[in-house]
């Protein structure tokens, strides 16, 4: 596994000795354990931290890697990819706000309000239902502003490009998903247990489906930093 960090290409807040890095991807390849992880995002202090949904055979390969603007797809050391739907409050319509045109226009491109984090939020616990009739590991994280609907069985690992956009296809007729994610376009996600700093909430795997039945990101412990919760 790889992992990334965005230090502040939304906020425009990054540390000086990374200035020059502030709208960049910056890769961590070289890792050992999540402490040299951690060691890194205590460095950069980044607005975001991911991880690669791709798997490698060796992930120090990929360091020396000179095709980096190339798929990874038809690499020897490519294993597979993590299934996952992105589901955003902003991509749902609102008789307020209209739909995601309107937003984007309007320049709410990542903005939302309750009545489409609520529609979101129902979404999350429909699909998630759904995709357990066909899959044993199903994990639903908050993403800080929606919701991320990942599959760790091996057979969804092994999926090809073109079952995945099949698959995009036909959940995005229904859900509020992201298609682009699903098929593969995106290979980040953000990392569970990291900050979102771009809307001070922390990204939380959420465990029991009651508990995201009445999940309210405006009030739940388990999403508000500390520093949050004392202003």
């Amino acid at each position: 596994m790889k992992f990334a960090m965005i230090p502040g290409r939304h906020t425009g807040i990054v540390t000086a000795e990374h200035e020059r890095d502030r709208d960049n991807v910056v890769i961590i390849d070289k890792w050992k354990t999540s402490n040299d992880v951690r060691e890194y995002a205590m460095d950069y202090l980044p607005e975001g931290l991911y991880y690669d949904r791709n798997r490698y055979e060796d992930v120090s390969d990929c360091a020396r890697c000179g095709n980096r603007r190339l798929s990874c797809r038809g690499c020897y050391n490519y294993i597979g990819q993590q299934l996952a739907f992105d589901l955003d409050p902003e991509n749902v319509d609102c008789p307020y706000h209209g739909h995601i045109g309107d937003k984007i226009s309007g320049g709410r491109g990542l903005s939302f309000c309750m009545i489409e984090f609520k529609k979101v939020r129902r979404q999350a616990v429909q699909l998630a239902s759904e995709l357990m009739e066909e899959y044993d590991e199903v994990g639903v994280v908050f993403s800080g502003r929606g919701f991320h609907i990942v599959i760790d069985d091996d057979d969804a690992y092994d999926l090809t490009k073109r079952q995945r956009r099949e698959l995009a296809r036909r959940v995005g007729e229904r859900f509020a998903i992201d298609e682009w994610v699903t098929e593969g376009g995106s290979r980040l996600m953000r990392l569970p247990y990291s900050l979102n700093a771009i809307v001070s909430r922390k990204c939380m795997i959420i465990k029991r489906g009651k508990d995201l039945l009445k999940f309210d990101l405006r009030t739940s412990e388990l999403v508000l930093p500390e520093f949050t919760r004392s202003s």
